[in-house]
């Protein structure tokens, strides 16, 4: 159904109701409808236009005695043809400004800032895909960290700093993380990852490597980890614990259990963000909307961020209950997306 299908009463009558929902998580009933209203309508015709609403399938009632709640197609109206967004507040804006400013913070650091800056406002999870780190390298070192642990750190030529942690053979000398060190530099440095990815594997099983059996497995593990992956970036997700912080009821609950375990499968994380790639401005995801984000009772807001030559590299948003707000969130994440796209270009 389009928005354009109901008539101004329809509409006046399902806005209110939506906009109960999103702030009390609750039903609400003819006559309390009936007081809120800026129109005279009695308890009588609302229930009958609530009745049309529900038929079209905009609206459903969760018990047989209960007032009306907004079905996920219903939030998808109203999002997509009712929702009037607002604009960011000063010390909004302050906050992600901070948190973005990047300053000598490698960019998966930034990256973490600004996703623990936009879960605190939004009060929902942040989630974050990072870019696909595509550009030729500028420098590449190993450095111990403890036994069994090292530290790769990644310069790309565009000034990107990327840091991972692979683990190691506890027994491994230091002569080995530098005669990897020095491999991996001769063959990668000028180079993109997957150019040299599979020349340098190839090499390691073919034992044409001049490298021992220990510094073997360091490369392999520095390339296996590195950022992107072989399917895109690394997700970053941060502030689950705050979707407990406004928990309605038990049936909340049981959403929030269902929202942490999608939270956790990393690999459908990534997909949802995918979904942006070749998409412009702010996409929003209510519930089943997607087959790959069919979780009911969940929404999320997502948004696309570019590089300097105006490429997609990643998506920055956030994941909650349906019954998010939406008009605060939407210019929330648009702004984050700009400002991780700033840092990045």
């Amino acid at each position: 159904m389009l928005i354009s299908e109901l008539n101004q009463r329809s509409r006046t009558i399902f806005r209110q109701i939506v906009d109960a929902y999103l702030e009390t998580g609750e039903p609400i009933g003819s006559r309390t409808l009936a007081r809120r209203l800026p129109l005279h309508l009695s308890p009588a015709t609302i229930r009958n236009v609530m009745a049309d609403l529900e038929e079209a399938g905009l609206l459903f009632a969760p018990h047989p005695s209960a007032g009306r709640l907004p079905t996920e197609a219903g939030l998808r109206l109203f999002v997509d043809g009712l929702l009037e967004v607002g604009d960011l507040t000063h010390e909004e804006r302050r906050v992600l400004n901070e948190q973005c400013a990047g300053g000598t913070m490698s960019l998966e650091g930034m990256l973490e800032h600004a996703t623990l800056a936009l879960s605190g406002l939004s009060q929902c999870a942040g989630v974050v895909m990072a870019p696909k780190t595509e550009g030729p390298l500028k420098h590449i070192e190993l450095v111990n960290l403890s036994p069994g642990r090292a530290l790769v750190v990644l310069v790309h030529e565009t000034g990107v700093v990327e840091n991972r942690i692979v683990e190691t053979p506890k027994d491994l000398p230091p002569s080995a993380l530098v005669e990897a060190s020095n491999y991996l530099s001769a063959r990668l440095v000028g180079h993109t990852l997957g150019e040299a990815r599979q020349r340098i594997l190839e090499e390691i099983k073919a034992h044409e490597a001049a490298l021992d059996e220990l510094a073997s497995k360091v490369v392999e593990s520095g390339l296996a980890i590195r950022a992107g992956g072989e399917d895109g970036g690394s997700l970053i997700i941060r502030g689950q614990a705050r979707l407990l912080e406004d928990v309605q009821a038990l049936d909340d609950l049981e959403h929030i259990r269902s929202l942490f375990s999608a939270l956790e499968t990393k690999e459908i994380m990534l997909k949802v963000l995918s979904l942006v790639d070749n998409a412009d401005g702010v996409q929003i995801f209510i519930g089943a909307s997607n087959d790959l984000f069919s979780l009911a009772g969940c929404s999320m807001v997502v948004s696309s961020y570019r590089d300097s030559r105006s490429r997609i590299i990643g998506a920055i948003g956030v994941i909650g209950p349906t019954r998010m707000n939406y008009a605060r969130i939407i210019p929330m994440v648009d702004y984050s997306a700009k400002l991780v796209g700033r840092f990045i270009g």
